[in-house]
């Protein structure tokens, strides 16, 4: 794994910025893969999957971070999940959206639509997770994490996210950064930030130059004296499916549409969304599963 395949983390030395950066081409590019997602899908997934490393990585041992777009747009639904341990996932409910695009730069806000964006912090030992959510201010990824930032959290941000495909689809750049600006900060410091921010050059070209993490975090804050923090965690994507698993969502379903499975008489075929993994779960599982969902419907 290179060095550069995990989520770099930076403190000003007045402690009043902390910032985070990442290439993480492989792994976007491994998900791209797993679910012959579209090119508006992968963009789009993509930046969700960066942003959720990113935020993720400012968590503590154990607690996740998930990203959830509910928007009007042809893509549908679009989720993002990371640990501060670098795992990761994501997917949109309609990765084979074609849509038409010109040039470089793929906007994903017309996909994605209006509605709503729900980050859900996930804490470890069972313990009722925090949710907040907020409107989806342009359906581009990283403006809205910056929106959900401030409007949730009272936290000035800039949030740069990249993904570049070529025009087969496939991932040749994905990165990007968080910038936050923590109590007692200067106005100085945030005009600085964000005339650097409108000033930045593309995250994804950079990437494709040979940018590190590190550089694309003085893109934006050259300006100021940075401390490297420790986040010796490498990034991977993973997907959590099983057999167990396919087989108690289907019970989520309830006791009538397990039932109708039943009267089909022949196994039912199950994909995962992370990962594209095939499932076939058998008539005796099914009958299993009905027993069980019966004895949860009589509590």
């Amino acid at each position: 794994m290179a060095d550069s395949e995990r989520v770099h983390k930076f403190l000003s030395e007045d402690l009043t910025v902390r910032a985070a950066g990442v290439v993480a081409t492989n792994i976007i590019e491994e998900m791209r893969s797993l679910q012959h997602t579209y090119p508006i899908a992968t963009v789009a997934v993509g930046r969700a999957v960066v942003g959720a490393l990113l935020m993720a990585s400012h968590l503590k041992h154990g607690q996740e971070l998930s990203l959830y777009f509910q928007g009007n747009g042809p893509l549908g639904t679009l989720f993002a999940e990371a640990s501060y341990e670098g795992l990761t996932r994501g997917y949109a409910s309609n990765p084979s959206l074609q849509v038409q695009m010109s040039g470089d730069a793929i906007r994903t806000g017309p996909a994605i639509g209006i509605g709503l964006l729900t980050v859900t912090h996930h804490l470890p030992f069972g313990d009722q997770p925090h949710r907040g959510t907020v409107i989806i201010r342009t359906g581009e990824i990283g403006d809205d994490i910056a929106f959900y930032l401030e409007q949730s959290h009272q936290i000035p941000s800039v949030v740069s996210l990249g993904v570049h495909v070529d025009s087969y689809g496939r991932v040749l750049a994905a990165g990007g950064v968080l910038i936050e600006l923590m109590p007692g900060h200067s106005e100085e410091t945030l005009n600085k930030i964000e005339n650097r921010a409108r000033q930045a050059p593309s995250i994804s070209k950079r990437i494709l130059d040979g940018a590190t993490p590190a550089d694309l975090v003085n893109d934006f804050l050259g300006d100021l004296k940075l401390l490297p923090l420790e986040h010796d965690y490498p990034i991977k994507y993973q997907c959590r499916c099983s057999q167990e698993r396919v087989i108690r969502s289907l019970g989520l379903l309830g006791l009538a549409e397990v039932d109708s499975m039943l009267a089909e008489k022949k196994p039912v075929d199950a994909v995962c969304e992370f990962c594209g993994r095939k499932y076939e779960v058998s008539l005796a599982e099914l009958e299993a599963l009905r027993s069980e969902v019966y004895k949860e419907s009589l509590n």
